[in-house]
């Protein structure tokens, strides 16, 4: 991308200057790292031997020799922990001595016992099966070395992005391969559950926690001493999942916070000087659990993690799926994040192991930290060309000749790298060979049949598989690929909608829609908050740099070239506005007066269904669960649905008045208004 032809130009929304044009917000072109293939040397070297290597890991100058039992005897011992058992003996009537016991017993359940023979088994047994099911496994080299040096500087946290459970088998792989340490790992207690697996989980690194404390104190206190020490100690570096589970969508979803607040703590109450935290984006081809995503978006439970279910599922060892990427951000310092920003003077004004109520500025500056971090994941996330092909398909469902879904396709990567897209293409293949072979690693969603690339929507003449109708798997599967492409291209979309929706060019009436509708769909993707104006900045800016608009000092004009890339980027965001108003719709339906999450979703899935079934919609992303999910979050912050907890359990209900007027606002049948009463 080439910005240096506007890189002086200046933009805003009251802008005053005769011509402004939008760039007060403007990226400079990335200098992508050249990638290095892993697998290649594997495919050279025995496994055995590779595993058996002397494996002797750089570690952090000011590491704690210590052994996982020995984390375990100074959690129990740590001030903290005997601050939490006295106040809860005192409050409970149970003595000391009961609450200790129980602190052990948590301690058993979670911990680690990371061991060097596990590590190798896993180092053994993953090499045959990356090889067997990934042709290439491709690695920064230069994220690599900055993370050697990191490690062995302060403590670091790894922040990987999380699309399958390959994520944290493939980051301890890859740092066992590099000679770093392994990670410990937050995991999940559904893996308790698997015999034997979950144990050699536990000696490859996994701690584990439960998935809600409940309140807890007692566990809180026992978990959270327990990262800290491994933190303090510079045991090995700290990995968790920012999003707290898989993406069944491939969209990153919403931060959890409690961890990272856990791993904050200790620079702020000075007991270590930085802390690491390194953005890891992991992008794949294909993924492993395609077909189990979908199931579970179109309703099916998921089912419960065994090593029977793990054994069943080593059919995929037959199968191909493709590359993957991994990138190794830059480590950002935690102390250059806070200097300015927040002080850590409130935390010498009582001792440090007496918990304390987080202020609302350090939940800002979390909160923050933890959409900065997911920002950097998604900018350095890789696009496959599947992405751009599955894109331009689905606006063009079911079929399109081959010739046309290449140029269309070339077309989309032209403007992909123009927003500053991470496009992973051969250059020395044909354009059409690029694309038939993405067509060929899919083709159980589409093939090519007589110069035709169809999309399958029937499965051996049934329509429906396992109960659920054989075409919304297909079209949720492609929208899941699709939905990759959203990350680069959702500002300048906004602003597309922004401009359909405005029915004219003023440039206040376009950012009033647009910040309504980033209002509207910020649980669907990631921004960060306070920043719509620098949103719809770069937005504008991509628009301009693409030659799709002109910003004038009071107007955004379409140039004669821009219809087409407008058609095309609302095209690509209009089924997130369309779902939104069809669950309208359906609320504005619900008989009951109070209804809970289990139930809103089972009926607003029969009332989409029908409304599909009756060709009253094509909105096929509806079916989501995630977006269903998202929906009622969304109309929950907006109060469109007011929300209240009854017996420990959370129900709804419908604000009538509240609900038409966002439907009829997304439908453009009411004005959004100016920017200050734009909220419902």
């Amino acid at each position: 991308m080439d910005s240096s032809s506007s890189r002086n130009n200046c933009f805003s929304v009251g802008s005053t200057s005769p011509g402004a044009v939008v760039l007060l917000y403007s990226k400079e072109l990335k200098k992508w790292d050249e990638f290095e293939d892993i697998l290649e040397e594997r495919r050279h070297v025995s496994d055995l031997k590779f595993a058996m290597k002397c494996y002797t890991p750089l570690l952090y100058k000011g590491i704690i020799p210590c052994k996982p039992n020995d984390i375990k005897y100074s959690v129990l011992n740590s001030e903290e922990v005997h601050y939490v058992i006295k106040q809860l003996s005192k409050e409970s009537l149970q003595s000391v001595d009961v609450l200790r016991e129980e602190a052990c017993q948590i301690l058993d359940e979670m911990s680690h016992k990371l061991r060097l023979g596990a590590i190798r088994f896993f180092a053994f047994a993953l090499s045959k099966i990356f090889k067997q099911i990934y042709s290439k496994v491709c690695v920064n080299e230069e994220g690599i070395q900055k993370l050697q040096r990191a490690i062995q500087e302060h403590p670091v946290i790894l922040l990987p992005s999380h699309r399958s459970y390959i994520d944290f088998l493939m980051l301890s792989f890859l740092l066992y391969n590099y000679d770093l340490p392994v990670p410990v790992i937050a995991a999940g207690m559904d893996f308790l559950g698997m015999k034997m697996i979950g144990e050699l989980l536990r000696m490859s690194g996994a701690f584990f926690m439960r998935r809600t404390f409940g309140g807890n104190r007692l566990y809180w206190a026992v978990f959270s001493e327990y990262v800290k020490t491994m933190l303090r100690n510079g045991y090995a570096p700290v990995e968790f999942f920012l999003e707290g589970t898989r993406s069944r969508s491939a969209k990153t979803l919403t931060p959890k916070f409690g961890l990272l607040n856990i791993v904050m703590e200790p620079y702020f109450k000075r007991e270590v000087f930085d802390t690491y935290l390194v953005p890891i984006s992991i992008s794949y081809d294909k993924i492993l659990e395609e077909t189990l995503y979908v199931y579970e978006l179109l309703g099916v439970p998921k089912p419960k993690e065994s090593t029977t279910g793990l054994l069943k599922a080593r059919r995929i060892l037959s199968e191909n799926f493709g590359s993957i990427h991994v990138y190794f951000g830059d480590p950002v310092s935690l102390r250059s994040l806070a200097a300015g920003r927040m002080s850590r003077s409130p935390y010498n004004l009582v001792p440090r192991y007496i918990p304390q109520k987080q202020s609302e500025d350090m939940h800002a500056f979390v909160t923050e930290v933890a959409y900065k971090m997911q920002l950097l994941q998604i900018q350095n996330l890789v696009l496959s060309p599947w992405v751009l092909v599955i894109a331009v398909l689905l606006q063009h469902r079911p079929s399109m000749d081959f010739d046309a879904l290449v140029e269309k396709t070339l077309w989309l990567k032209g403007l992909t790298q123009t927003f500053g897209g991470f496009l992973t293409w051969s250059d020395s293949e044909p354009a059409d060979e690029v694309i038939q072979s993405s067509i060929l690693l899919h083709s159980n969603i589409v093939s090519l049949v007589k110069d035709q690339v169809v999309l399958k929507v029937d499965a051996k003449d049934s329509e429906v598989v396992d109960g659920l109708i054989y075409q919304h798997i297909t079209l949720l599967t492609c929208s899941v690929y699709r939905n990759q492409l959203l990350n680069v291209f959702v500002r300048p979309s906004l602003v597309a909608l922004a401009l359909q929706m405005a029915h004219g060019f003023r440039k206040e009436d376009i950012y009033s829609c647009f910040r309504f509708l980033h209002d509207v769909l910020s649980d669907e993707f990631i921004f960060l908050p306070g920043n719509t104006l620098k949103d719809f900045e770069e937005g504008c800016y991509l628009l301009c740099k693409s030659e799709t608009i002109q910003v004038t000092t009071r107007d955004i004009l379409v140039t004669e070239k821009g219809n087409t890339v407008l058609e095309f980027l609302i095209g690509l965001f209009k089924p997130f506005v369309e779902c939104y108003q069809i669950i309208c719709k359906y609320l504005l339906k619900e008989e009951e007066d109070y209804f809970t999450e289990k139930q809103y979703l089972a009926r607003v899935r029969t009332f989409t269904s029908q409304l599909l079934d009756q060709g009253a919609s094509q909105c096929y992303d509806v079916l989501s669960s995630d977006v269903q999910k998202n929906a009622l979050a969304a109309f929950v912050r907006l109060g469109v649905v007011e929300k209240k907890k009854v017996n420990n359990e959370c129900i709804f209900n419908v604000n009538e008045p509240a609900t038409t007027k966002l439907e009829e606002m997304l439908g453009c049948k009411t004005p959004v208004g100016k920017p200050a009463t734009a909220k419902l």
